[in-house]
């Protein structure tokens, strides 16, 4: 027992440590490239002004992207238990490492709506793929309008190939699942082993993946992704103009597109230090201040932890949940996906 006590223990410590490097070499060059004295500074000139604004942005970009959600469930959970399951992963990517917010939304929810946690699971992909998506085309767009990036267009070309091609994949899956299903219980026959742990859960994801086929719903999901991006980069513009009063709109998409693709580096719970990293290097380039732009990271990373950990906490408390058991179970289903 202490044997296998101990080996869970060395698992646990090696899986965390990739991310708790990256944050850490990222907070230590800020730290290089800021003073304390300088960032205490900045914030003290801050425009305070701006932040009731740009909350009332980031909450209408949650509630968009919670409507986006809800129509790739195709409307089979309402819409308040998908906004507090929202944020229960947001909650959990806060407060736990390896990045278990999304497998924790996807079993919370899958657990309570009866959906199950793969078929749940499968809608988050989609939701990710179109986040990609919008990333590099956000990148795309503000590339020609930043100096010195060139080297960037190609990465974004490539991302948003490789998720136009993803999201294809996934709809031909799910438009000829009858013969992917043949395909895959034939193998299931002859496999007995992955008949029983493997195929199951690929068949509970085609079923997620069924939204992909009803041309209505994935359009609505879509159009409603783009309103919360659109909200997201007028949350960052508003508090920007904090910092920069005079700040083109362009900016905050640039810096939404940056730190979305930066924040998919390894790191600690709450992607503390790479998203300020990212969205340093993306103001850097912009030519502003960096104390200016860690100042401005800080307090948008804390608008956002704040308000999606109280939300999902209420979310954990309505379902009844407790933290430790949570991080308990998703740390077994990691293990079990990654097995399988």
């Amino acid at each position: 027992m202490n044997q296998e006590i101990g080996r869970a223990a060395r698992s646990s410590l090696w899986s965390w440590l990739p991310g708790l490097v990256v944050s850490l070499l990222a907070i230590w060059l800020l730290m290089r490239l800021v003073s304390w004295e300088q960032l205490v500074a900045s914030i003290r000139a801050m425009d305070l002004s701006v932040i009731p604004l740009a909350i009332l942005f980031y909450l209408l970009g949650m509630f968009t992207r919670s409507f986006a959600w809800q129509t790739l469930l195709q409307k089979k959970v309402s819409y308040t238990r998908v906004v507090f399951a929202l944020n229960e992963g947001y909650l959990l990517n806060n407060i736990f490492p390896l990045r278990l917010g999304e497998l924790g939304r996807a079993f919370l929810l899958g657990r309570s709506s009866g959906l199950g946690m793969f078929q749940v699971l499968s809608t988050i992909v989609v939701e990710r793929a179109f986040d990609l998506a919008i990333a590099a085309g956000l990148l795309l767009a503000t590339l020609p309008l930043a100096l010195q990036m060139d080297w960037a267009r190609p990465v974004a070309w490539l991302i948003l190939v490789l998720v136009i091609g993803a999201l294809l994949t996934l709809y031909l899956m799910a438009r000829f699942r009858t013969p992917v299903e043949g395909f895959l219980v034939r193998i299931g026959n002859r496999q007995r082993l992955l008949g029983r742990l493997v195929i199951p859960k690929v068949l509970s994801l085609l079923d997620g993946f069924e939204v992909l086929t009803n041309p209505k719903l994935f359009l609505i999901s879509l159009a409603a992704m783009l309103v919360s991006w659109a909200f997201a980069i007028t949350e960052n513009w508003v508090m920007l103009r904090g910092f920069v009063p005079d700040a083109p709109f362009w900016w905050g998409g640039f810096i939404l597109g940056v730190a979305s693709l930066g924040v998919a580096l390894p790191s600690v719970s709450g992607a503390i230090g790479v998203m300020e990293a990212a969205i340093v290097a993306a103001l850097v380039i912009l030519g502003v201040d960096a104390s200016s732009a860690l100042a401005y990271s800080i307090i948008l990373h804390i608008i956002h932890y704040v308000f999606s950990s109280a939300i999902g906490m209420v979310g954990l408390m309505r379902d009844g949940e407790n933290l430790s058991s949570i991080y308990r179970e998703l740390r077994y289903r990691k293990h079990d996906t990654q097995v399988s």
